[in-house]
C-alpha cells in the first residue's frame, strides 16, 4: 500500500468516524426515550460538573469517571466499526458499497450485544438503540466507501492520454 493510500485511508477513516457520531448524536436527540434519558442523566451531571469547575472546586470523581466512560463507549461505538471495516475491506480489496455500508452498520449494531453476550434486543427501546447504532455505522461505512473504499485495491493511478489518430 503506497503512502498516498495510507493519507487517503486515514482521512476518509476520519471522516467516517465524524460523519458516523453525528448522525449517532441525531438519532438520540430524534428518539423521545433516548432524548429524555439525556435530558435527565446527561445533562444534569454536565451541568454538575461545570458548575463545580466554576466555583473553582474539584469535580465530583464519580461523576468524571461516567462522563470518561461515556466517551470511551461512544468511541468504541464510532470508531472500531468503520476502521475494522476499512482495514478488512482494503486488505480483500473490497470495493462494494454494501460491504462498508451495511457491514458497518452490522457491527456498529452488534457491538453492544457482542460486549454484554446477549442474543438480541430485550425489548422495544433496545431494539430502537439497535436501529440507531445501525443507521450511525451505516452511515459511517458510506462516507468511508465515497472516500477511499470505491478505490480499495487498485492500482497506481495512471495518467490518462488520448487516443492518437
Amino acid at each position: 500500500m503506497s503512502l498516498g493510500r495510507l493519507l487517503a485511508v486515514a482521512t476518509a477513516l476520519l471522516m467516517a468516524i465524524a460523519c458516523g457520531g453525528l448522525a449517532l448524536g441525531i438519532g438520540v436527540v430524534l428518539d423521545p426515550v433516548l432524548r429524555d434519558l439525556l435530558g435527565t442523566l446527561g445533562l444534569s451531571g454536565l451541568e454538575a460538573v461545570l458548575s463545580d469547575l466554576a466555583e473553582g472546586y474539584a469535580p465530583d470523581p464519580g461523576m468524571v469517571e461516567g462522563a470518561v466512560n461515556l466517551g470511551r463507549a461512544i468511541l468504541l461505538l464510532v470508531a472500531v466499526p468503520p476502521a475494522l471495516n476499512a482495514v478488512v475491506g482494503e486488505v480483500l480489496r473490497f470495493r462494494s458499497l454494501a460491504w462498508y455500508g451495511g457491514a458497518t452498520g452490522l457491527l456498529t449494531a452488534l457491538l453492544p450485544w457482542l460486549m454484554r453476550g446477549q442474543a438480541g434486543p430485550a425489548g422495544a427501546g433496545e431494539g430502537r438503540v439497535t436501529a440507531i447504532l445501525f443507521c450511525a455505522g451505516g452511515v459511517a461505512g458510506l462516507v468511508y466507501w465515497l472516500a477511499a473504499g470505491r478505490f480499495a485495491g487498485r492500482g497506481a493511478p495512471t495518467l490518462w492520454a488520448a487516443p492518437r489518430r
